[in-house]
């Protein structure tokens, strides 16, 4: 699968995730158009699941680039949330979309909560073509706990409030390095890259 895979796009328009993406991805010596420098907006995320979502998007850019398409979906949950936000991770506080309010949110929710565990998940799936019946799916988990006080300045999203409790800092506190050889999109990326080796 790999061998004929020099152009894929990218079935996003976050830019940190672009940012950690292209990062993550230069192994693979592939060439990454982004969804948005080919005028195509982004698809709907209808699903319950992030492995749909992520489906979704993939299948949606591929289909409207006529590139295979990399795409993923991830999110924060949270265990005495019943795992929410999950997959409405970033738009926890409804639209428009702001770090900032779903930061908000989270610590308000869980004023005077005990259990403070949670973990990053990400999905990362490519598609060859939009009908591809057999997708390549790799997924990544990152445990910690959340904070009430932000801390750090890197990173996006939730991570100046997840706390990792083995290195004693923030997500947002740590080197763009670290952050990428720890992470659920790093793991989930590493994968992928396994992945596509064993299909050659």
């Amino acid at each position: 699968m790999s061998a004929g895979l020099r152009r894929v796009v990218l079935a996003s328009n976050n830019a940190g995730k672009l940012r950690e993406l292209e990062q993550l991805l230069q192994p693979l010596s592939l060439e990454v158009v982004t969804q948005g420098a080919l005028g195509i907006e982004e698809a709907a995320e209808p699903y319950g699941t992030f492995v749909e979502n992520a489906l979704a998007k993939a299948r949606h850019a591929s289909r409207l680039s006529g590139l295979p398409a990399l795409a993923d979906d991830s999110g924060l949950c949270v265990a005495a949330l019943g795992g929410a936000p999950g997959v409405h991770s970033s738009r926890y506080a409804g639209e428009p979309k702001s770090d900032a309010r779903n930061n908000a949110k989270l610590v308000a929710a869980l004023r005077g909560v005990a259990d403070r565990r949670a973990h990053y998940y990400c999905v990362v799936v490519l598609l060859r073509h939009a009908e591809d019946p057999e997708p390549l799916i790799a997924e990544g988990r990152w445990y910690g706990e959340i904070v009430d006080e932000p801390r750090g300045s890197g990173g996006f999203g939730y991570d100046p409030h997840f706390y990792v409790p083995a290195l004693g800092r923030t997500a947002a506190e740590l080197a763009p390095g670290q952050k990428h050889a720890l992470s659920h999109r790093g793991q989930a990326l590493r994968r992928l890259i396994a992945l596509l080796e064993e299909c050659g």
